[in-house]
């Protein structure tokens, strides 16, 4: 069986393509890799490249998406960022544009903050810690 090397690509819905894409590629410095007109069969849709070869597919719909968090209080799924430093400059960039996030956790293996894009939709931010990480600072 070979090793699983984690998620290759998400699919999100909106009822505004230009915003999200805006808010995925300028708020959080993802890339647009692709877009599509819609067609008479098929949606609008981008894909946008968020690092180590993964995408995220964003469709626009007529519905808007769901804005509630996972069963655990979480978003349900979320972006990495590199380092501890670079999630501090990613929160104070999202409040400096006046879009919400939460406080930066620290939790066993990462640490976490969550955001809400501008669908309102959570997404959970995340840097991994060292594995042989002394204690560092559990809020941002």
């Amino acid at each position: 069986m070979p090793d699983l090397l984690g998620i290759n690509h998400l699919t999100l819905s909106t009822t505004d393509l230009d915003r999200l894409v805006a808010y995925y590629t300028e708020m959080l410095g993802a890339a647009l890799a692709f877009e599509r007109a819609a067609t008479p069969s098929d949606p609008r849709i981008a894909v946008i490249d968020v690092g180590g070869n993964d995408h995220l597919m964003i469709v626009e719909t007529a519905t808007a998406p769901t804005t509630e968090l996972d069963p655990l209080s979480r978003a349900g799924w979320g972006l990495r960022v590199a380092t501890y430093a670079q999630l501090c400059e990613v929160r104070e960039q999202i409040l400096g544009a006046g879009w919400p996030v939460g406080q930066i956790e620290t939790l066993p293996t990462q640490w976490t903050m969550t955001a809400r894009d501008p669908d309102g939709r959570p997404l959970d931010i995340r840097a991994h810690r060292p594995r042989n990480a002394s204690p560092s600072p559990s809020t941002g």
